[in-house]
């Protein structure tokens, strides 16, 4: 992939040619969505406003079409790299990642023409959420509009998390090309400030006390990238070898507990800063 980010950006036009043409094949948006960001992030959002363009021209069809999420990372990665170039600080960058999908979400940008449809075939295929459904409609809780919010954060929480990664592969090419070890240093350390945990914490609350649940759902992604970090940069820290982030990911995607024990050592290295006491404790 560093010969491949190599040869992008040795000229524009060629930039521009990949980032149209990953954009126009399903699937293969997250490659349009890495380059504009590589290029915004080597050389400003002026230079790469062309690349950013030629790949959310073949998102904006899609999005017509009813995928959202092609057009949506691709933009939302831009402006999460414009941030990173300018402050140097993921945790800036995610918690205005998270932002800005949590108001898309409340205005219904992520809502799909044919929701009523989809909730239809979702309940049928899902028992266990049909259930929950008819508890709330019991309620008095209006299911359409319930189920259709949910469908809407889903479909925020996958494009916040894709231009999550697409920013990261992004990071680590400019580095690959530019800072060799450089991303890895940097992700390594990162982890979440007294001031950014404020900034999860009034953004959670908001979403609780404001009926928006969409800004509760997006305030933690920070902070389980944060606990990623603190997982990667413990295994570096004591040169484990690699199977160990193998087993923690598959960890992560299969079970609840582990998702909930990486946010909790993420807020709690805030203040405790494990890395640093690991290195001391080596010497």
């Amino acid at each position: 992939m560093q010969g491949f980010a190599r040869w992008v950006m040795q000229n524009t036009p060629r930039a521009i040619g990949v980032a149209l043409l990953g954009s126009l094949i399903p699937w293969l948006f997250w490659v349009s969505a890495a380059i504009s960001a590589l290029v915004t992030l080597r050389r400003g959002l002026g230079p790469a406003s062309p690349v950013v363009l030629a790949a959310a021209l073949p998102a904006g069809w899609w999005w017509m079409q009813g995928d959202a999420i092609p057009l949506a990372s691709i933009l939302l990665v831009t402006v999460m790299a414009i941030i990173l170039r300018e402050r140097f600080r993921w945790g800036e960058t995610l918690l205005a990642g998270a932002v800005v999908v949590a108001v898309l979400i409340h205005l219904g940008i992520f809502a799909p023409p044919d929701a009523t449809q989809l909730v239809e075939e979702v309940r049928a295929q899902a028992p266990e959420i049909d259930e929950m459904l008819r508890q709330y409609a019991s309620q008095g809780v209006p299911v359409e509009r319930l189920a259709l919010l949910m469908i809407s954060a889903i479909t925020g929480l996958m494009v916040m998390l894709a231009a999550t990664a697409c920013l990261a592969l992004a990071r680590s090419w400019q580095a690959a090309l530019y800072n060799p070890g450089g991303f890895r240093e940097e992700f390594h350390r990162f982890r979440l400030s007294k001031l950014e945990l404020v900034g999860v914490v009034m953004m959670t609350a908001v979403g609780m006390l404001g009926a928006f649940p969409g800004a509760v759902l997006m305030a933690w992604v920070p902070l389980l990238v944060a606990g990623i970090a603190l997982v990667h940069g413990v295994v570096g820290v004591k040169s484990m070898r690699g199977f160990w982030l193998v087993g923690f990911y598959a960890l992560l995607l299969t079970t609840w507990p582990t998702l909930v024990i990486v946010l909790l050592l993420a807020l709690i290295d805030t203040f405790a800063d494990f890395r640093t006491r690991l290195i001391g404790s080596q010497r």
